[in-house]
């Protein structure tokens, strides 16, 4: 990746053009609106390859773009390194990408009538909170496979290497988040956010929950190349700038001073990433701190998403979000669309997730009626297919369908000789346990 120019003042443009220009094309100029075709939001990098309306030159269309930026921008109260506010602007595709995920991420996990039940919400919660983290870290540099990741944090082993324990610091880390909802954010919760995400994994372990100092010289640099994309702020600022955050963060958004709560939440993970108040594990403690905002403000489907997965896609495109925005002034906006575009892709793997899960049950229900099993049979794998039942116990069986202690124990071994469950003892009870992939297993079997 490399770094991006500052983008042609406008101020000293329309200094130097305007007094010249000729009325028709000033009208034209200042005709040009803030919505453009496709909705698109470029920097002056794309846009001077842009063609530009007919009599303009690229440096004139980009004045005119700006001029009309500039009349929608919103100041915020967190700060560039020159002491100028950031901002950003809502133009229409920004406000439609807000409808869509106020309707699906604050609503129900449903997809064609089919809606998760409870139980199948937790079991997604679970993946996504091993997704979530192993994504993450491998942001960060971590070497190790989901498949690890899942197996240690499902058998809650120790980390063997110092890649898993940053999965595994991250997992807890959004445990951490979602117990302190209902808290303002401090600069300490930062500061034990920061703690847990980077336990036992940093060189210098004095620098684990503590902001770095000036003796630090941390950059930001292309991995590649080495060079430095960013300069964040002298580390004397970071006090007031870390409460700058949180005040930002906890601001009652009255009517006068609204800011849309994934806008708001967005910004949040932007500015920890702008500041690198830490010598190392800022992106992850940013991205800990934006799931913490936005269910804090309802928008609770987001437990279930892993922005990490989505952005480890296109890494580049997450750092360009960050370069545009400081090379042009402090418009906000780029990284608010890129964010936009990753929730709306996270969701949208959920209710795939959800879609296929509606498929197989499907599927299952049809596999159901080509079955040599009774109706009784046909009930338990219905309720342990929809993990609506964990377990079943014979007794429950012969209360449930008011049969013969023998004949509703002759259902259930039949189902485990069919290999849809397996059977355990639990003292002196046997239960049973639907088998894993039961759904997959039924209709295999069926074909």
């Amino acid at each position: 990746m490399k770094s991006l120019p500052k983008t042609p003042n406008v101020d000293e443009l329309m200094a130097e053009k305007l007094k010249d220009m000729p009325v028709e094309k000033l009208k034209k100029l200042f005709s040009i609106r803030i919505d453009m075709p496709g909705g698109v939001y470029p920097h002056y990098e794309k846009l001077k390859r842009m063609p530009p309306p007919q009599g303009l030159t690229p440096e004139e269309h980009w004045m005119g773009v700006k001029n009309a930026r500039q009349s929608a921008r919103r100041n915020v109260d967190l700060f560039q390194k020159d002491g100028s506010r950031f901002w950003f602007t809502e133009p229409s595709c920004v406000r439609a990408r807000l409808s869509r995920l106020d309707k699906r991420a604050a609503g129900s996990i449903a997809t064609d009538g089919y809606e998760l039940n409870r139980n199948e919400q937790e079991r997604y919660f679970a993946r996504s909170l091993i997704e979530e983290p192993f994504s993450s870290s491998v942001l960060e540099g971590a070497a190790t496979t989901r498949q690890i990741a899942k197996e240690m944090i499902e058998a809650e082993r120790l980390p063997r290497t110092k890649d898993e324990r940053m999965v595994l610091n991250n997992y807890r880390a959004m445990r951490y988040v979602k117990s302190i909802v209902n808290q303002k954010l401090t600069p300490k919760i930062i500061l034990d956010i920061h703690r847990i995400v980077c336990d036992g994994t940093m060189d210098d372990g004095a620098k684990c929950g503590v902001f770095r100092c000036n003796e630090d010289q941390v950059t930001v640099q292309d991995e590649l190349s080495g060079e430095i994309l960013h300069y964040p702020p002298d580390a004397s600022q970071l006090p007031d700038r870390i409460q700058e955050i949180c005040d930002f963060a906890n601001t009652d958004d009255s009517d006068e001073n609204f800011i849309h709560p994934l806008i708001r939440g967005i910004i949040i993970h932007f500015m920890i990433g702008y500041d690198h108040p830490f010598v190392d594990g800022n992106g992850r403690t940013a991205r800990a701190l934006f799931y913490w905002y936005v269910v804090k403000n309802g928008y609770w489907i987001l437990e279930y998403v892993s922005i990490s997965k989505t952005i480890m896609k296109a890494p580049s495109k997450y750092g360009k979000a960050y370069l545009q925005t400081e090379s042009d002034y402090g418009d906000l906006t780029y990284f608010i669309m890129h964010q936009l575009d990753v929730l709306e892709d996270a969701l949208k793997d959920l209710f795939e997730y959800v879609k296929l899960r509606k498929s197989k049950l499907d599927a299952f229900a049809h596999a159901l009626n080509d079955q040599s099993i009774n109706h009784r049979q046909s009930f338990v794998l219905n309720e342990a297919a929809r993990n609506r039942i964990r377990y079943i116990t014979i007794a429950q069986h012969e209360k449930t369908h008011n049969v013969a202690y023998l004949t509703a124990r002759k259902d259930l071994e039949e189902l485990v000789s069919a290999g849809y469950f397996k059977k355990r003892k639990d003292g002196r009870e046997n239960v049973y346990i639907p088998s894993p992939g039961l759904l997959e297993r039924l209709t295999s079997s069926s074909k």
